[in-house]
């Protein structure tokens, strides 16, 4: 859009918002419901600093916040559905072959106990063990620019150990514990099966050393992996 005018670029993103609405409409049985959707999404892209329930749905016109906490709290919908629209949008948009998949965490800084994945751990959003949830990312970067592509929820053993606990945060039957490094895993090998072009791996330290390599090498994929000062180095010479 380089040199475009204002008018015209402002057009752009309308039309690319509506087309990412488009997409998303599939999710929603209601049309009631994929409306708010849609303007919980605008909500999200408005310039409120702070934004509480009660904000976006000031913003999106409703009279109070529960057609939007709907959405998130009582609706049913496939949230990874909507994980494969975005993934799909983002390869539509910046797929290269020697693209890099990066993957790393934060923290969302939290009060009380009730948010799912919840507890005192650490996070380099606070660079300190403080009560957060912890969310593992891949991000998509190629020359065409960069995005988020996937995303898994951290539960600590405090939390999988306690069925009563994960019945009341609704999550599935099926979740087990899963380390950072293996949450990592699953989304390199949804994107392999996805068929998303990419030729590297980077990552931090924490993902480093054990399945996140072997898997990569198997693949046949590049990496980039941080390691502690600490840590034994063999030759993979054949």
């Amino acid at each position: 859009m380089a040199g475009a005018s204002i008018e015209t670029t402002l057009e752009f993103w309308a039309s690319s918002l509506r087309d990412v609405k488009a997409r998303i409409r599939p999710l929603f049985t209601q049309d009631r419901v994929a409306a708010s959707a849609g303007l919980f999404l605008d909500g999200l892209l408005g310039d409120e600093r702070r934004k509480t329930g009660w904000m976006r749905a000031e913003a999106a016109g409703d009279p109070g916040p529960w057609r939007q906490q709907a959405i998130l709290g009582r609706g049913r919908w496939d949230a990874d559905a909507l994980r494969d629209v975005v993934r799909d949008y983002v390869v539509e948009h910046l797929a290269a072959d020697d693209a890099v998949l990066v993957i790393d965490e934060t923290g969302f800084l939290k009060q009380g106990r009730s948010s799912c994945g919840v507890s005192r751990q650490y996070t380099g959003s606070a660079g300190k063990i403080t009560n957060c949830q912890i969310g593992v990312f891949a991000a998509y970067v190629s020359r065409h620019g960069h995005a988020f592509s996937d995303r898994a929820l951290y539960l600590p053993k405090t939390w999988t150990d306690d069925p009563v606990r994960l019945a009341a945060a609704h999550v599935p039957d099926e979740t087990t514990f899963a380390t950072k490094p293996a949450l990592a895993v699953g989304m390199i090998e949804r994107a392999i099966a996805a068929d998303v072009p990419f030729a590297w791996v980077a990552a931090d330290s924490v993902y480093g050393i054990g399945h996140v390599e072997m898997m990569l090498r198997r693949a046949g994929k590049g990496y980039v992996l941080g390691v502690n000062s600490s840590h034994h180095f063999r030759s993979w010479q054949r």
